[in-house]
């Protein structure tokens, strides 16, 4: 199952729309403040078997994604350039946002944010460079893109998310079977059950810790009802951010962007 088609599309069909009658007036409104609504209760739900994506281990492609970081690592344009598409570059979000007329590095450069003054785009690059999944993206030949989306029962999800009164990017999945669930987050903590291969809720209280040398924590739901913490890198999220890439004859290059900044 595509986890971002299929996240995507439920987040359009619970989008609430006004349509206003056509040929009449407008009148202006006084919008009451919002707030944002409750988080849905935590109780017991249906374990959804996952089955996470595989590294993608072709010899001449992982050797590109270390020039890349290379690349990343010491924020060099110049050399990003050369590993970029010079034309047909995409960048998918509602709709294809790349400018045909600018050469694909600029095209990148917006997709990502890689002028940005804290150095996000870059290292948002090296996140990617560092990523070993990556899956073929259906009707477009030789396109592979990364991190590789996970395997799971599109309406068995659907089904978990109005059994738990949820949004899909509230879901994520382990990378593997047995994860520990701690009770505090802490890597010493009381183990309070082990995860299986299966989708798991992602609490919206997680938060970084107040001390940036400690490792970071999700909170998260069980499918039994309890709750605990487990390590971020353990667990990745439904429908995020891809970039593709495709080989020609000179090497592989970075061809596309699904999501990336906001315009």
């Amino acid at each position: 199952m595509n986890a971002r088609l299929l996240a995507t599309t439920l987040i359009i069909a619970a989008a609430a729309t006004y349509c206003p009658q056509p040929g009449r007036a407008q009148q202006p409104q006084q919008l009451p403040q919002l707030k944002p609504p409750p988080a849905a209760a935590i109780k017991p739900y249906q374990p959804v078997k996952v089955s996470p994506p595989s590294p993608y281990n072709e010899p001449s492609f992982v050797a590109f994604r270390e020039q890349l970081a290379q690349v990343a690592e010491h924020k060099d344009r110049a050399a990003l350039a050369k590993l970029v598409v010079a034309q047909g570059f995409f960048w998918m979000q509602d709709k294809d946002l790349a400018d045909k007329r600018k050469p694909g590095i600029a095209n990148l450069a917006s997709a990502i944010d890689l002028d940005a003054k804290d150095g996000s785009g870059w290292e948002g690059l090296a996140g990617f460079a560092h990523e070993p999944t990556a899956a073929p993206l259906p009707e477009h030949a030789g396109v592979v893109c990364a991190p590789a989306e996970p395997n799971f029962d599109g309406k068995a999800f659907e089904t978990l998310i109005h059994s738990t009164q949820t949004e899909p990017p509230e879901w994520g999945y382990p990378f593997k079977e047995g994860l520990e669930v701690r009770s505090a987050a802490k890597p010493d903590a009381p183990v309070v059950e082990k995860l299986g291969l299966t989708l798991v809720r992602v609490l919206s209280d997680s938060a970084p810790p107040a001390n940036p040398k400690d490792p970071s924590f999700l909170h998260v739901a069980l499918p039994s009802g309890k709750t605990g913490f487990v390590p971020l890198d353990a667990i990745s999220g439904l429908g995020g951010d891809q970039i593709c890439y495709v080989k020609d004859a000179s090497g592989w290059k970075i061809t596309g962007i699904f999501g990336g900044a906001s315009q």
